[in-house]
């Protein structure tokens, strides 16, 4: 099975329709003790960094934090999220299925789906864990990097920082060109960010040729 990139159609929604998204997330965050933080880029595309990834519920604090800062997101998921009946559902949710074990050009896909949405005028915001799994990494994959900076879009912080029960967007970046230097500034922003399980988590670092 190889990534896959679908056309995700229109993704504006009625002022009405992204007020009652609003609610609702937070409504959910607020039921079980969160609070949400709003930093968004002042633009409609952007890549969105998903960190720290240490647990599936991972997916359900990051779901009802895109809900509560109102904008419908593309994310990206492991492939067998979205076998059997939760498919659909996934995929409703803006999940892009991808098999991390088949090489494909991912980045490329994307980045033309951002020109697209340029082209249209139409939102598009994804989501992305570059961490890409649960357990410890040594480093972070930086598509998400090459996404953004092929497409000349910026870069939110997304996190979820357990300890603190705090998650959203504290800010973006703009991508340099400069790896190592853009990636210390996201080092420095997600230094005090814990996950559920913080033993899982790994550092904030990129390849030393900054192309994984």
């Amino acid at each position: 099975m190889s990534p896959e990139a679908s056309e995700p159609g229109d993704d504006s929604d009625p002022p009405a329709a992204r007020t009652l998204r609003q609610k609702l997330g937070r409504g959910l965050l607020r039921l079980v003790g969160w609070s949400v933080e709003e930093r968004l880029p002042p633009v409609p595309r952007y890549v969105c960094i998903g960190a720290p990834h240490t647990t599936n519920w991972d997916l359900a604090v990051g779901l009802a934090a895109m809900l509560a800062l109102g904008f419908p997101p593309r994310w990206v998921g492991k492939h067998t999220l979205f076998r059997g009946p939760m498919g659909p559902l996934m995929r409703a949710l803006g999940g892009v299925p991808v098999d991390r074990r088949v090489s494909t050009d991912f980045v490329s896909q994307i980045v033309e789906r951002f020109r697209r949405a340029e082209e249209r005028n139409e939102p598009f915001v994804l989501v992305i864990a570059p961490e890409g799994t649960r357990s410890p990494t040594e480093r972070w994959k930086t598509g998400f990097y090459h996404i953004a900076r092929q497409a000349g879009v910026p870069i939110a912080l997304g996190y979820a920082d357990y300890p603190n029960r705090r998650t959203g967007v504290g800010g973006w970046i703009q991508p340099t060109g400069d790896v190592e230097a853009d990636m210390e500034r996201i080092r420095d922003f997600y230094a005090d960010k814990r996950g559920k399980r913080p033993e899982n988590q790994g550092p904030v670092r990129a390849s030393a040729d900054g192309t994984d």
